[in-house]
């Protein structure tokens, strides 16, 4: 059981780091764009160290507070 638990965050942690990476890489385009609702989806359900590594490494969102204090905050929760 432990290992579910384990591969599920590993997985949905590259989900959201790869969701923050494709955001800002069609953000640089002005091509389509995740929602932010799915970004921070991705966070609350074990993503939260994955989009607060990838909004850090690709610097994606990192001036909008819902992103800025939510994603610490969520992780602070998970924790």
């Amino acid at each position: 059981m432990t290992y579910i638990i384990i591969f599920y965050l590993l997985i949905i942690n590259i989900i959201a780091f790869s969701l923050m990476y494709i955001d800002k890489q069609k953000a640089k385009k002005n091509k389509w764009r995740i929602k932010e609702d799915t970004l921070m989806i991705s966070a609350f359900l074990g993503g939260s160290i994955g989009a607060l590594i990838g909004m850090n490494t690709f610097r994606h969102k990192t001036k909008h507070a819902k992103f800025k204090y939510g994603i610490p905050a969520i992780l602070i929760f998970q924790i």
